[in-house]
């Protein structure tokens, strides 16, 4: 973040900004979330100080309890929500409350749609639950101090444009976030009201949370929840509801879970986990920094939401909990990091994971395919990395294709495969749109033959990793060694070069050689193609070379030191124009047009491939030429 710090006041950037005006007057229609999210954010702190303290004992005092409290000043119209947990310094108070999205916050405004429920739904994605406040508060105030230092700040903001840190007193670590109502949210300062929120959202929460009244110089105290962590609990005791609002608290996000798992397991090794899948998709979910969304928790102790070895990153996307029974209670991060009990756990949470899919895609196609849309491109990762369940996940794997409408699996297209086809073939591609208009496909669609189209970055990296499903090889349609002869034609119509207006043997010979000749290095060999059937030419790359697309997509993230490798071009001969050249080819008067309709063959099958041309000036000069001599 870029603040302007003057006066102990900062500025938000102007992102930050519009976000906050969008939660003030338009989002968070259920406003009453706005508890649900300090009180989880003071859970998680004082969560964070629990773990730090089991190796740094001196940032608490021993016989510490750590709890959330919660008070009410009709007077002065706030409401407070205390706790004695890590706290913040005065650049966290920047780094966590100054930035909102820190992701990607522009790429994020450039999406909101205007739509209400829509556009609640993405802020949620976010994780900006802290902001909710400011649909109910006039100001924020945020006092706290970092465990282990001496210094307490004082956090203030209204909401509009700005905020300011000033140095502030506090006798203990924690943070009491205040919330100043506005007139028409007084009603939160009903003790009925809070201790009706707590019941609905936050009842899971393992620590207790306290309402403090003061009556005639007296303090009651009373917690509001059970105060047991969900996860224990039997699943016939736990409501949908209940599950719904701890996997709200769990992740900070706003969506309903896809699908629920929760399940304890006994024996050499015991845990039980609470996992949830998201129904829509995180907007930092292809960022390479991102990590999975699972707790770890010893004995209901939390100790880290960053062991990487808990879960792959291909499922980045579950969030939840992990309670395990045999880890030691100190146990520190670095001695997690390849831990053969957690190893253990990792590899019953995936089986678990992928038995539930597989579940729902056998028996819920639609709830699936939705799923597959919002994760399908981060589960396909698994397929590179996990060598152990690349079957697995190749049979959960879903894929567009040029003989369906809907997504299927690879056993579907393994079905319909012709007689005679050896291979499972795929293309790959930008988007489909581009893809299912390749030159390349042309014969594919002619002969009936279903090809995967193929459009995610990983696709490029884990078909070759793959290799083969069931003894049947992956082949690129854009590869040069393609022979489709040998496969039963199933389409509604021959192939059209498979008719008899082709040019004769003799002089298509002569016309390859003379176009071999004018081409020179800019191609690696010109051959006849039995894969077209309405283009006249298009590039294939030769037997070992790298994909088209996957050198395109390399170039294009800054690989400029690989080297141009020239391609295979192949001519239709059953095309007008190729007819046509071949009779030119005969006439050595017309040498020149000859040359100047190779090279425009060659480039217009560049273009179709989405290449840049390497002399654009002399495209568009030869293009002219080329059209002067053919109108006079």
């Amino acid at each position: 973040m870029t603040a302007k710090e003057s006066d102990n006041k900062i500025e938000f950037k102007a992102e930050v900004s519009k976000v906050l005006d969008l939660v003030i007057n338009s989002l968070y229609s259920n406003k009453e979330i706005f508890l649900r999210e300090l009180i989880s954010n003071a859970s998680d702190a004082c969560d964070k100080l629990r773990y730090l303290s089991l190796t740094h004992d001196k940032l608490i005092d021993k016989g510490t309890e750590f709890s959330i409290s919660i008070t009410t000043d009709k007077k002065s119209k706030s409401i407070s929500i205390r706790d004695n947990g890590i706290g913040m310094n005065h650049d966290e108070l920047i780094e966590n409350l100054g930035t909102i999205a820190k992701s990607g916050t522009t790429a994020f405004l450039e999406s909101l749609s205007g739509d209400e429920k829509k556009d609640a739904e993405l802020i949620g994605q976010f994780g900006v639950g802290f902001y909710a406040c400011f649909s109910v508060a006039e100001k924020v105030e945020v006092l706290t101090k970092r465990a282990g230092e001496s210094q307490g700040w004082l956090w203030t903001s209204e909401g509009a444009g700005s905020y300011s840190i000033s140095k502030a007193d506090r006798d203990s670590q924690g943070s009491t976030v205040t919330v100043f109502l506005k007139k028409e949210s007084k009603e939160y300062l009903e003790e009925s009201r809070i201790r009706n929120i707590i019941k609905t959202y936050s009842d899971h929460v393992s620590l207790p949370i306290n309402f403090e009244k003061v009556e005639k110089n007296k303090t009651d105290i009373e917690q509001l929840n059970s105060g047991s962590a969900i996860w224990t609990r039997n699943k016939s005791d736990i409501t949908d509801e209940q599950y719904k609002e701890f996997y709200h608290s769990v992740g900070h996000v706003f969506d309903d879970p896809w699908l629920t798992l929760h399940n304890r397991v006994e024996g050499k090794i015991e845990y039980t986990n609470l996992l949830f899948i998201p129904s829509s998709k995180p907007f930092d979910l292809m960022n390479p920094d991102r990590k999975h969304k699972v707790k770890l928790y010893v004995k209901k102790v939390f100790i880290t939401d960053d062991c990487e070895d808990l879960m792959p990153s291909y499922l980045r996307f579950v969030r939840g909990v992990v309670d395990s029974e045999d880890l030691p209670l100190n146990v520190s991060r670095e001695m997690l990091q390849h831990n053969l009990l957690v190893t253990h756990i990792k590899k019953a949470l995936v089986k678990k994971v992928f038995s539930e899919l597989k579940k729902k895609a056998s028996k819920k196609t639609e709830e699936y395919e939705l799923f597959w849309t919002n994760f399908g491109a981060v589960l396909k990762e698994g397929l590179y990395e996990d060598h152990e369940n690349k079957n697995t996940l190749l049979e959960l794997s879903r894929f567009k294709s040029t003989r369906s409408n809907n997504l299927v699996s690879i056993e579907n297209y393994m079905e319909g495969m012709n007689d005679g086809q050896k291979d499972i073939f795929y293309i790959t591609g930008d988007n489909n749109d581009i893809i299912e208009n390749s030159p390349q496909l042309e014969g594919f669609k002619a002969r009936g033959i279903d090809v995967l189209l193929l459009t995610d970055p990983v696709d490029e990296f884990w078909v070759p990793m793959v290799g083969e499903y069931k003894e049947k090889k992956f082949k690129s349609v854009t590869a040069g060694d393609v022979n489709l002869s040998e496969i039963k034609n199933s389409g509604d119509k021959k192939p059209k070069n498979e008719k008899d207006e082709t040019v004769k043997e003799s002089d298509l010979a002569k016309l390859i050689i003379a176009m071999k000749e004018i081409l020179g290095e800019a191609v690696k060999d010109v051959k006849t193609s039995d894969r077209l059937t309405d283009s006249a030419v298009c590039l294939v790359a030769a037997d070992g070379d790298m994909d088209l697309h996957l050198a395109r997509m390399l170039k294009q993230q800054g690989h400029n030191d690989m080297q141009d490798s020239s391609r295979i071009l192949e001519i239709n001969s059953s095309h007008k124009l190729i007819v046509k050249l071949s009779e030119i080819s005969q006439d050595l008067s017309k040498k020149n047009l000859l040359s100047d309709v190779a090279h425009l063959l060659l480039d217009q099958a560049k273009i179709t491939e989405g290449e840049a041309i390497k002399d654009p000036a002399n495209f568009a000069k030869r293009l002219n030429e080329t059209l002067v001599k053919i109108l006079n």
